[in-house]
């Protein structure tokens, strides 16, 4: 008698802690869709149109248009550029090789991306990897391209 009591109560509080197990496990998986209800999503990168250059990371002259207090959080073209750039020719297999991409070479770019992305590295050496994006409508091809960037790595504490 003593002995089914005991293994009662065993197996009483193994069903308990099985039970506060599953518990925490549960939840719905998010699979797909939109996270953040109502934020449009970014379109996938273009691989074709990546590209890697090194050059001095430097603020953007202000404008009348860029002069307004920016959201921290939307990516901006108008505040920080890369100037004296040199492409980098380390990239991965399958990345650069769109006609956009190959016939982008400029000495500066203006770079796009959430401000607190770029500003440790404002007057120091970077290597940048990203996107090349298309002239905007009313820009011309000789117009200073912009790198939606993906990757900033400092590669030396001053520009020269």
């Amino acid at each position: 008698m003593r002995r089914a009591v005991w293994m009662g109560g065993l197996i009483a509080f193994l069903a308990a802690c099985t039970f506060v197990v599953s518990a925490q496990v549960g939840g719905k998986p998010v699979s797909g869709g939109n996270p953040t209800p109502g934020t449009a999503q970014p379109d996938p990168p273009n691989l074709g149109d990546r590209i890697t250059v090194s050059g001095c990371l430097q603020a953007a002259a202000k404008s009348k248009a860029s002069s307004e207090t920016p959201d921290a959080n939307t990516p901006s073209n108008a505040h920080f550029v890369l100037s004296s750039a040199q492409r980098v020719e380390r990239i991965p297999p399958g990345t650069g090789g769109s006609e956009l991409s190959a016939k982008t070479s400029s000495r500066s770019y203006r770079l796009e991306g959430i401000d607190s992305q770029f500003s440790p590295f404002v007057n120091t050496k970077v290597e940048i990897s990203g996107e090349v994006k298309p002239p905007a409508t009313g820009e011309t091809e000789s117009s200073v391209p912009t790198l939606l960037v993906e990757f900033v790595q400092k590669t030396a504490p001053t520009c020269q």
